[in-house]
């Protein structure tokens, strides 16, 4: 399935912490010890935001509920000096700074309840949370966070208040093609009801060191071609198929409908895949050649016609979106 364009938004990825109550077996993110547990602090925050270059997304991400993890302990105690009580209350401060900064926040922090997702609405363009997966597999054992039905929840209740979403799964941590099938249908049947599904992104696996899963092999670039070939024919049209330029080959996907290569970052790390660097701009380009690249916010155009926003981002939204939603060239 050809398409006009593929878009990519240009972000800086704030990893707020990386203490979390899931201890997933293919994950590096997750601070297994009190030496390697951060909260990302306000100054060190506003160090990144000043050298943001042409970034116009500001990716807060985190580990999940880190007020019930082992080193709760540690975080609790460093968002309280930052004057704060909750992951939530803080990221919300820090997303205020970013839209003074002129950056559009996006907000993926794990499952939050319906009060969470209020108190964050206003100050985020856009949200989300991988669904990764409808099957209960080994990977997720010591991971309560990782159960469908919570993910499914949040899914839900951010599309009954009008919250545009990200979500996504995760292909080759031990489910078989007929759970990703299943996943997918899930994420078409929630967006149905409440419209708020702007891109589901199709992830590989990647083997990490020191992970439970470091021996098992990545999926096949086959299986990845038939997942996108899937998600293509089951998801509704308006629904962009993103796949991440640096864990994968974009332009075979684009050809299977793939329409969205995600935030790339001049300034910071894919923090959650480290060992991946992403791919400038100009390399993006020459990559997909000959589909062109547009670069768009991290809320999509539909959702900005539709008015999905509130009036704290709706001054960025202005200056940045063109007549189309995209991001206005220069």
């Amino acid at each position: 399935m050809s398409r006009k364009y593929v878009t990519f938004s240009k972000n800086i990825f704030i990893p707020v912490t990386n203490v979390c109550r899931n201890a997933c077996d293919y994950c590096v993110f997750k601070a297994r010890s009190r030496e390697a547990a951060y909260v990302t602090g306000v100054q060190d925050f506003l160090n990144v935001v000043q050298h943001k270059g042409a970034a116009t997304e500001a990716l807060f991400s985190a580990g999940e509920h880190p007020e019930l993890a082992y080193l709760s302990s540690f975080f609790n105690n460093r968002v309280i000096e930052e004057g704060f009580t909750s992951l939530v209350a803080y990221t919300k401060n820090l997303c205020e700074i970013a839209i003074q900064h002129g950056l559009l926040p996006h907000c993926n922090l794990g499952v939050l309840s319906r009060d969470e997702l209020k108190e964050l609405r206003d100050v985020n363009a856009s949200m989300g949370l991988m669904l990764e997966t409808t099957a209960e597999l080994a990977a997720h054992k010591n991971s309560p966070g990782k159960d469908p039905t919570l993910r499914l929840k949040m899914i839900e209740e951010a599309g009954k208040l009008k919250i545009p979403f990200t979500t996504g799964i995760l292909v080759g941590i031990g489910e078989e093609q007929e759970d990703s099938i299943c996943s997918l249908n899930a994420i078409k049947s929630l967006h149905e009801q409440y419209g708020q599904i702007q891109e589901v992104i199709i992830q590989p696996f990647l083997p990490k060191q020191s992970t439970a899963m470091w021996s098992t092999k990545p999926p096949r670039f086959d299986e990845m071609k038939e997942i996108v070939r899937a998600a293509r024919a089951i998801l509704p049209d308006e629904i962009a198929i993103q796949v991440p330029p640096n864990l994968t080959a974009p332009k075979e996907l684009i050809v299977l409908g793939a329409s969205d290569l995600g935030g790339i970052s001049e300034r910071t790390i894919d923090y959650i895949n480290p060992e991946s660097p992403w791919p400038g701009e100009e390399e993006l380009r020459r990559k997909i050649a000959p589909f062109e690249l547009r670069e768009r916010l991290p809320i999509y155009p539909r959702f900005i016609k539709k008015g999905w926003y509130s009036e704290e981002i709706s001054q960025l939204i202005e200056r940045y979106a063109d007549e189309d939603g995209l991001m206005r060239e220069e």
